[in-house]
């Protein structure tokens, strides 16, 4: 007996099971979605394209998101002097940035629940002066806003979205080139038969920045004997149109950008394409998830950062003081009487954030610049991310663990998929988010958001799962977190 029990042997783990155990996976999100889950996520998508379409620029982002939330309910943070659980309220930063909350249940002395998402996307704005005639065509000269490739701009069709204000100090907002009867702009580019010395260049200066000049009209002043009458032209087009002077762009806000709709991609129509989703993606899933709240238990707010793109700086970048004044009024309006500055403060450091920036999605076509291990992948899911930054985490929060696994444990109880990765490989380049403005607070901060291919071009592209369930996610941490 003894004998027998020396040369038995152990049988065999399963490691099928013990794979499944023991190892991470982010499965595709099409592979255990069901019939009607897919309605949901095809549903949502329409909706999504349909928003983004009508705002296509932080301003124009702004006034639909009010407008939309004013139906529903929502009312200014300024308009009484105390709210009870289940207000909905909502505060405007210079028609650029937008605070709307949830007040919750629970003490607002215990924290808030938020997440913050940036509305500009990098672009071309007009330089103060910009009208110039030049043989007998009129362009207009730009400034490239954010982190673009120059090349990508010209040769595509342009829209002229902004505001102008007259001599009277009237507002004029303008929108043209959307409607398929407007007129469009564009930029023209060196036909490649003299294309030579152009092709030889560096692609960072393929197309100068000052060659991303905006092709405007042709149509000359009646007079022939008119100096610069081509010009003259364009100038009393907008006046007898416009009511407008040349003066008047001086200290007017155009920004030119991609027209067009939010188009399906691919034969299976299971992907979006559309200028700007980075990071309108990530703010319409997050205000889209903060009106589906009823009353929460934590006072839920959604944050709408403009000037990422180029640092958070300004008044309505999250940078600004101006967001953290708002925050502070719904602590004081939320409160119970004589609370203190200290009290705020204290607030603060309770409050947990999801910073709500889209992810870089892996590209096979480009598959040296990204550590396929540690990158977010198309419909795997909302993509948590550690920490961003450049090479050595420059410029960076990088979340605490605790609060990283906290939200991960959240997730995974109420099945909600989620998937992890970084920018690139770690020498490869870096970049930035409003994580680390929001951190300096005091409170804890992640990022996470949906994966983007062609990130920066005219024409981004993004899974609808993923933009689905990141609203599921964004709604997962409002109600639990």
């Amino acid at each position: 007996m003894k004998e027998q029990e020396k040369t038995k042997k152990t049988a065999p783990a399963d490691g099928k099971q013990l794979k499944k155990d023991l190892q991470v996976d982010f499965p595709n999100l099409w592979d255990r979605i069901t019939d009607d889950d897919r309605e949901r996520v095809m549903a949502f998508s329409e909706d999504y394209k349909t928003f983004i379409d009508m705002g296509k620029t932080e301003r124009s982002f702004v006034a639909v998101a009010v407008e939309t939330l004013e139906n529903m309910g929502y009312v200014p943070l300024t308009g009484q002097d105390h709210f009870e659980p289940g207000s909905k309220v909502y505060h405007t930063i210079r028609n650029k940035g937008l605070v709307a909350a949830v007040v919750g249940t629970d003490d607002a002395a215990l924290g808030f629940n938020l997440i913050g998402a940036h509305i500009d996307s990098p672009r071309l704005d007009l330089k103060p002066l910009p009208i110039y005639e030049e043989s007998e065509l009129v362009f207009f000269k730009t400034h490239y806003y954010g982190g673009i490739k120059k090349y990508q701009w010209p040769a595509i069709p342009l829209a002229v979205h902004g505001i102008i204000f007259r001599a009277d100090g009237s507002p004029l907002t303008v929108r043209i080139g959307e409607n398929p009867q407007e007129p469009v702009l564009t930029i023209t580019d060196l036909l490649p038969h003299l294309g030579a010395e152009q092709m030889s260049r560096k692609a960072t200066d393929l197309i100068k920045g000052e060659d991303l000049n905006v092709l405007a009209a042709s149509l000359p002043f009646a007079d022939p004997e008119l100096a610069g009458r081509f010009k003259l032209g364009l100038l009393q087009l907008l006046l007898e149109r416009y009511n407008l002077k040349e003066k008047d762009f001086v200290s007017a806000e155009i920004e030119l950008v991609p027209a067009g709709q939010a188009r399906d991609v691919g034969l299976d129509a299971s992907m979006i394409g559309a200028y700007g989703q980075d990071d309108r993606v990530c703010a319409f899933t997050a205000l889209t998830a903060l009106t589906s709240l009823e009353t929460p238990a934590r006072t839920s707010v959604c944050l709408l950062f403009d000037k990422e793109e180029i640092g958070s700086e300004g008044n309505t970048g999250a940078q600004s003081r101006a967001y953290e004044y708002a925050i502070q009024e719904l602590f004081v309006r939320i409160s119970e009487p004589g609370r203190s500055q200290l009290d705020f403060a204290r607030m603060l450091s309770r409050c947990q954030m999801l910073s709500a920036d889209v992810s870089a999605a892996f590209d096979p076509t480009y598959a040296s610049v990204y550590d396929s291990k540690n990158a977010s992948y198309l419909g795997h899911g909302l993509c948590l991310v550690k920490y961003v930054g450049a090479r050595g985490k420059s410029g960076t929060s990088d979340a605490n663990g605790e609060f990283f696994s906290k939200i991960i444990r959240m997730y995974d109880a109420a099945q909600v998929p989620w998937q992890t990765g970084e920018l690139g490989k770690v020498d490869a380049g870096g970049g930035g988010t409003v994580a680390v403005y929001l951190a300096s607070l005091g409170m804890e901060v992640i990022d996470c958001g949906v994966p983007v291919l062609s990130m920066h071009s005219p024409f981004e592209v993004t899974s609808k799962a993923d933009v689905y369930y990141t609203y599921v996610a964004y709604k997962t941490f409002f109600e639990k977190a």
